[in-house]
This record gives structure tokens, C-alpha cells and sequence, in this order.
């Protein structure tokens, strides 16, 4: 009896320093919630972030395939369309079945592409899990449209393609990312290329083949937050995904070639704000790496509302409506964008030379230490504030999942930020504020770019 007391006060003992040791070890991370990760024999990632939401829980799908995967010309759009044909239904549960069982079990569903992802998600009832799991299984591994329904979807496609272009800063950014870009694949954006969405109704073959390429369990992460449990949610995930079949595509992205002069894309618009945009080739993604958070904290001082230089163009001489920046997070470089939105285009010079200037004085003066860590623990607070809910949990681990597999890199890149300093930040100023690798976007009444 003696021997059994011992045993069970050592386990009791283990297992409280093994609990205190997590805890400490949680307390260094931005989030302050153990994320649970387990991986199926089919290379379907499962995440688990348990969260006291009684009732609640966030039930994400992560798919790693975005425009970035469209490598094959003529055939762009196929990521955006899919988020919207996945809601078509399936030979179990037809749309409006869909529809029905979401209304049942409390929950709301929707979907996003872009670049790097596409990412389906839904919030609800958390004692419902398992109808989630279920009906979502089932569409991933048993999407099923007609002719009929694929050319229907495509000419929606179509007509948002349509819509979104109306936009002169939808055109601008159309320009500006295919002058940026001359090999890679960022040189489309979501939405695809204008004559491969008219082309659409006719790749109804192809649609099929981009459904069996990346809706495969290697390619997706099952993200599960609120009042749930690790245990449960593996079991689910192994019940409804396991026999998902694992496929073998493997997409080359082109890497795209050093861009040696500055580049310039214009959208002649009248009568609308004219508009200034600096993208300079910025790097990947990196959880480890100190270029973007440094980035990141350098356009903040830089380009905030309470920065020097916004305080001179937009509030002391007013000529312009507002400045701002930073890099793009994404898998591949990507650019970083400084931008302004002007009263008149006759200040548009003045206004790119005043932004140049900022960036080249960054090059070798150093910026106040207090300042750095003022910014630091501007974007630190704003991040740990909005993780106030299942969701937000869930769509903050969602990006990291796309930008690196992994969502602890969430953890990590925010570990990155505190060791940022004034000599980081004059380096990235150096090696990515460069003349030669920027594009320069307008949109002015002008014929040609008024910059120069």
C-alpha cells in the first residue's frame, strides 16, 4: 500500500512540474495558449488550441495552394474558383443540405483565396464538432459538380472579376505585380489573368485536374480552437480524414530573375485621388530570419500617423490624404509597398522624393532605441489584444500555416521582433530600398507615369 502512495504521489508530482514547465514555457510565446499539432499517417496536419469559449469552437481548413501554384499558362483563377465551387455540394449533402446543417448546428462558413492559400473556415457550436468534421470531409474528398454547375460557377467568377476591376486600384495593382514580376508566379494576382477568366467555362477538364492536384491531404492543415480538446479533435480528424487518399503533385514555381532598373506601371484615371505606390523586392517568409520583422518595424516608424514624415505631407502641408508601408508576408519574396494617396498629381514628384528621402536616410541614421522599443511593444500589444476569441485564434495560426507549415511559427517570428535593433534596422534599409529592384505605380489623370 506504502509503495503504491509513493508511486502515485511521484506521478502527481511529475506531472504538476511537467504542467508548471509548460506554463513558464507558454509565457514566452505571443500566444499564450499551447498549440497541439499531430500529423496523420496521409500527411494531413491536425492543430488544436484549446480556449475557454464554453460552447464555441473554430473549425479552420488551411489549403497551401493559392495563385502562387499556378504555374501553368493559361490556367489562373483555379485557386479563387475552387473556394467558390467547394460550396456547390456533394452527392451526400447538396448545397442547400449544406446550407441546412449549418443553420442546425449554429454555425456560419465561408471562405478566402490569396496568394499563398486558400482557406476555408467556420465558427459554431462546439458540442457539434463532429458534424463539422463530417460535412467537411465529405466536400474535400467528394466534391462533385456537373458541366452545368462548373460553367455557372465560372461565369460568377467572371462577373466578380469583372466587378473588382471597375476599381482604379484594382487595375493598378493588376499592372503593378505583373511589371514587378516577369517569371514568378506572383505576377498574377488571385483573381487570375483577364483572359484566362474568360476561358474559364471552357477548362472544365482542367478543373478537375487542379481539384486531384491540391485538395489532398498534404497540401491541408485542420485548424480546431475554442472548447475542445486535443484528444477529441485527433480522433475526429483520423475518423472523417484518415482514409483521405495522399497525392504526389509537386508544382515548380519559377524563381523569379534580380530585377536591375526601376520599373513603372500608370493607370490614367481622371477625376479620381491620384494615387503613388513604391513596391521594392522584399524576401520570403522566414520565422527565423531578422529582415521582415525589422522591415516591419522600420515602415512603422517610418509611414505611422504619428511618424514625422505623415506629420509633414499629410497634416502640416497637406498634400497628401495618407502614407503608409510595409513588407508582404508570403511564401516567396514578395514586395514591400510604401504608398500615398494625394490631393493633386502635381505633388506626385514631390511626394515620391520625400518618401526616397525617408527610406535613404535610414540607410546610415540610426533610429532611437526608445523608439524602437516603443514600436516593438506597440505591435506586440495590438497582436496579444485581438486574440480574443476562437476565431481570431484560429485565422492568426491559419497564415503561419500557410506561410510556413508550421503554426508555432507564429510564435517564432514574434520572438524574432524583440531581438530587432538599430543596426537591423539601417541594414534592411540598405539591402532592400534599392532604385534598381522598384516598380513604381500611378494612378493620375496623365497619360504616362508623372514620376520619375
Amino acid at each position: 500500500m506504502r509503495h503504491r502512495l509513493v508511486a502515485l504521489l511521484l506521478l502527481l508530482a511529475f506531472a504538476f512540474t511537467s504542467a508548471m514547465a509548460q506554463q513558464s514555457n507558454q509565457k514566452d510565446k505571443i500566444l499564450p495558449y499551447p498549440i497541439h499539432q499531430k500529423q496523420l499517417a496521409n500527411g494531413l496536419n491536425v492543430v488544436t488550441v484549446p480556449y475557454n469559449s464554453p460552447g464555441l469552437a473554430a473549425f479552420y481548413i488551411v489549403v497551401r495552394a493559392g495563385s502562387r501554384e499556378e504555374v501553368e499558362k493559361g490556367k489562373t483563377g483555379f485557386a479563387h474558383f475552387f473556394e467558390h465551387m467547394m460550396f456547390r455540394g456533394t452527392d451526400n449533402y447538396s448545397k442547400e443540405a449544406y446550407g441546412d446543417i449549418l443553420k442546425a448546428i449554429g454555425a456560419s462558413a465561408n471562405a478566402n483565396t490569396s496568394i499563398d492559400r486558400t482557406v476555408y473556415h467556420m465558427t459554431g457550436n462546439a458540442e457539434m464538432l463532429d458534424k463539422m468534421f463530417e460535412i467537411e470531409a465529405d466536400r474535400f474528398q467528394n466534391l462533385n459538380y456537373s458541366v452545368h454547375d462548373f460553367k455557372t460557377e465560372a461565369g460568377a467568377v467572371k462577373g466578380e472579376y469583372t466587378k473588382n476591376s471597375a476599381s482604379p486600384y484594382q487595375q493598378l495593382y493588376e499592372k503593378l505585380v505583373s511589371t514587378a514580376f516577369k517569371k514568378h508566379t506572383y505576377a498574377h494576382t488571385t483573381m487570375g489573368f483577364f483572359e484566362d477568366v474568360v476561358d474559364m467555362p471552357n477548362q472544365y477538364d482542367y478543373s478537375l485536374t487542379f481539384f486531384d492536384r491540391f485538395y489532398r491531404p498534404e497540401y491541408a492543415t485542420i485548424v480546431v480552437v475554442g472548447d475542445v480538446t486535443p484528444e477529441r479533435v485527433n480522433t475526429l480528424a483520423q475518423q472523417y480524414f484518415g482514409e483521405w487518399k495522399r497525392g504526389n503533385y509537386k508544382p515548380t514555381i519559377a524563381t523569379e530573375p534580380k530585377q536591375t532598373e526601376t520599373r513603372y506601371a500608370h493607370v490614367k484615371q481622371e477625376g479620381f485621388p491620384p494615387y503613388l505606390s513604391l513596391g521594392f523586392k522584399g524576401p520570403a517568409f522566414s520565422d527565423k530570419d531578422k529582415d521582415l520583422p525589422a522591415l516591419s518595424i522600420l515602415s512603422t516608424i517610418l509611414f505611422a500617423e504619428n511618424s514625422e514624415l505623415y506629420r509633414k505631407l499629410v497634416v502640416d502641408e497637406q498634400k497628401a490624404r495618407f502614407i503608409g508601408g510595409g513588407p508582404q508576408f508570403s511564401r516567396d519574396p514578395n514586395l514591400i509597398s510604401v504608398s500615398a494617396s494625394l490631393l493633386d498629381a502635381k505633388d506626385m514628384q514631390y511626394v515620391k522624393d520625400e518618401l526616397m528621402k525617408a527610406l535613404n536616410e535610414a540607410k546610415t541614421k540610426p533610429i532611437d532605441a526608445k523608439k524602437i522599443e516603443e514600436t516593438k511593444s506597440r505591435i506586440k500589444y495590438s497582436f496579444a489584444m485581438s486574440m480574443d476569441s476562437p476565431d481570431a485564434i484560429a485565422n492568426s495560426l491559419a497564415r503561419f500555416i500557410w506561410l510556413s507549415g508550421n503554426p508555432e511559427s507564429l510564435n517564432n517570428i514574434y520572438s524574432v521582433y524583440d531581438t530587432i535593433t538599430a543596426q537591423d534596422l539601417m541594414h534592411v534599409a540598405k539591402k532592400y530600398f534599392i532604385p534598381s529592384t522598384m516598380t513604381v505605380g500611378t494612378i493620375a489623370p496623365a497619360e504616362k507615369s508623372p514620376v520619375k
